[in-house]
């Protein structure tokens, strides 16, 4: 041959850019060495300036700037023969050596030098403006945040301002890195649904890490409604509705004892059964009735349409017309005593239309399963709920709830949601009413025995929060119509805007699914996703998870492991509530359907199909993750990112398939029987 020609490029060999001009000397020097007498031309030299790492060797503008401007300096100096790689960018390049194959170019597709050829390299030149624009967007973020935050102290303003000015300046560096690619028809559209998504992102953690600093830094509670543990003149007649629905007789029995029990003079209690079919179920109940005296009423009606709300809307117009006060609490609930000597005194002021108690539940030690439900259902009632009160915005539930008569005549409860108690608290305050929360607890009930029912009972409540959204936008978001306040407003949007994430969050493991397939089936022209595609789910997951563990320690008051078993429990639910988001949205309306109680416990493989569909994706995410370990470069930077990314993203499913296996153990006095036996 007349000529040894050599392409030498150090990124493509994962040497990193300040090892690189030495490797290039080094193999020049070899092939000098090898062919002593043949002229020696170095046939392509270059560092791309975009792209993915490989190795120790990183993309980037000023990466190539360094190498280039050192290189071409020592190449002149030995005298050797070179061509750079390459004059101007070439994005054809991409669909066959990936990403970077586009930005090898010393000047860009607009005939525009990518860096200054002397003097300073700045890594990023328009630094300036980008800093600029992350000052502005945190300060538009905290000033929204710290708008009526007055009661917060120093330590909650500072954690704010913290969260908004790294989750703006993050907003801004993803539009920047994004900004630097080629554009495409299909780059845009992904780029402008990442947009989105980040925002969307943005904004869930503001609303987030805003509940976080009301709950753990707030100098005093600005609503704090205790219970009247004084003797008071004021006891108006209460009517207690008990709507039920083919539930096991013993277990009302239990409810009817304890409202029997109520240490409160005047009050009466409605028992309403709806639908059920099978005589011995209902029949028992209402003999007990009799048994219990003239204050105890039982209806049985057959067939009766519009669910709870429609039951509880049938025994409006049997309600002692003397009754001031009507209360709601389900049928598996036993009261305290002093449930309504301690609460309906809050009716006296006539602002109140709505008095409520938390939910809570006493058969949190019964098994693993319930032990790990229990502490998940204690974030919203000591943690939400409380926040909420402060600014007069709590969520009614349908149980332990007090309606002001005159209220419940007006409004009625609505029968086209499945979430009719959420949906007639938002009305009373569309209406100018308030509503008093007692953050102690006087009633407990009956959790979900299995995991189908948990998921169930939270599918109902996530269904109902978006058809409530859809039902009152005008009003949350526009204000139209209501005497809603900001501050109400805002917690009933920020509320649900988690469960709304969920939802979107679907669609990001499709995509990271569809994408992983890519990788493995043409693993040379489809490189892992930019890393700022993964970075705002899992930031969200991570600050939400983190939340948990350090709210349910601060504000609940259980430990370490108690927090740990209430963000297992919540994971768990990702899938189903994202699932209820997406028919809410798309559908009016879905079957009610109750929460069975005292349901006896079943047989790993009838747990596994519970979960099946959690466990058909978890699969799915792992074998993505297994695959690209062997299609794709494990070595490489980007392809260990995006496989962290996808097992990350498998934890909510392994957390349901964790639930479900823990709701088919036997329970402690199943055990017992069966040792028996």
């Amino acid at each position: 041959v007349d000529l040894i020609a050599a392409h030498v490029l150090p990124y493509w060999e994962f040497v990193p850019m300040e090892d690189s001009g030495e490797f290039v000397l080094e193999r020049a020097k070899d092939l000098r060495k090898l062919f002593p007498k043949k002229p020696l031309l170095l046939s392509e030299v270059g560092w791309p300036s975009n792209g993915r790492t490989r190795g120790g060797a990183e993309a980037d503008q000023a990466e190539q700037a360094i190498y280039l401007r050192t290189l071409v300096n020592s190449l002149n100096a030995k005298g050797y023969n070179y061509f750079v790689i390459e004059a101007f960018d070439q994005p054809w390049k991409a669909s066959e050596e990936g990403s970077v194959g586009a930005y090898w170019g010393v000047y860009n597709l607009d005939r525009q030098p990518k860096f200054a050829f002397e003097g300073p390299v700045v890594a990023i030149p328009q630094w300036r403006l980008l800093a600029i624009a992350s000052v502005v967007m945190g300060l538009l973020a905290l000033a929204l945040m710290l708008i009526d935050g007055s009661a917060l102290r120093q330590r909650g303003r500072t954690f704010l301002t913290f969260v908004a000015f790294v989750g703006g300046s993050a907003l801004v560096w993803i539009g920047y890195d994004y900004s630097q690619q080629y554009s495409t028809w299909f780059s845009l559209t992904v780029g402008g649904l990442l947009g989105i998504g980040a925002l969307g992102v943005f904004i869930v953690l503001l609303t987030e890490a805003h509940e976080l600093a009301e709950t753990a830094w707030t100098r005093t509670r600005r609503r704090p409604f205790l219970p009247v543990l004084t003797d008071t003149a004021y006891r108006p007649k209460v009517s207690i509705h008990v709507p039920c629905y083919n539930e096991p007789p013993e277990m009302v029995k239990q409810t009817l004892d304890a409202l029997a029990a109520l240490d409160y003079p005047d009050y009466e209690v409605i028992i309403i059964d709806n639908n059920t079919k099978d005589p011995k179920v209902w029949e028992p109940v209402q003999a007990y009735c009799e048994q219990l005296g003239p204050r105890f009423r039982f209806f049985h009606v057959a067939p009766l349409e519009g669910f709870k709300g429609g039951a509880l809307n049938y025994i409006l117009p049997h309600t002692a017309p003397d009754a001031e006060v009507i209360a709601v609490i389900d049928s598996d609930y036993c009261v305290n005593r002093n449930w309504l000597k301690h609460m309906v005194p809050h009716f006296s002021d006539p602002k109140i239309a709505v008095v409520q108690s938390p939910q809570d539940y006493r058969d949190g030690d019964e098994s693993t399963f319930k032990k790990l439900c229990y502490a998940e259902y204690k974030g919203f009632f000591h943690i939400g709920m409380v926040t909420r009160n402060d600014r007069d915005a709590i969520i009614q539930h349908g149980t332990m709830t007090m309606i002001r008569r005159s209220v419940m005549d007006e409004l009625k409860w609505a029968d086209w949601t499945i979430c009719e108690d959420a949906e007639l608290g938002l009305r009373v305050f569309e209406k100018g009413y308030s509503a008093a929360y007692a953050h102690e607890s006087f009633g407990r009930g009956l959790m979900p025995d299995t995991f189908i029912d948990y998921k169930k009972q939270r599918f109902r409540w996530a269904y109902g929060a978006i058809q409530i959204m859809k039902g009152h936008a005008r009003a949350l978001f526009r204000g139209e119509g209501s005497q809603l306040t900001r501050g109400q407003r805002y917690h009933f949007i920020a509320g649900w805007l988690p469960w709304i994430a969920d939802g979107l969050n679907i669609f990001f493991t499709i995509g990271a699914l569809l994408w992983s397939a890519a990788m493995i089936i043409v693993p040379n022209r489809v490189d892992p996703p930019l890393m700022i595609f993964a970075i705002p789910p899992l930031a969200l997951f991570f600050f939400k998870f983190g939340k948990i563990m350090f709210l349910y320690r601060k504000a609940v008051g259980v430990d370490l492991a108690r927090s740990f078993q209430a963000a297992i429990a919540g994971l768990a639910l990702s899938h189903t509530i994202a699932k209820a988001v997406l028919y809410g949205t798309f559908t009016k309306t879905i079957p009610f359907f109750r929460t069975p109680k005292m349901a006896s416990n079943h047989g790993i493989l009838v747990a596994l199909a519970e979960a099946r569909e959690e466990v058909f994706v978890m699969l799915l995410l792992w074998g993505a993750a297994i695959g690209i370990g062997f299609a794709q470069d494990i070595g490489n930077a980007d392809v260990k990112f995006w496989v962290a990314t996808l097992l990350v993203q498998s934890l909510p499913y392994l957390a349901a398939l964790l639930m479900a296996l823990l709701s088919s153990l036997p329970k402690p006095a199943e055990k017992e029987v069966a040792q028996a036996a």
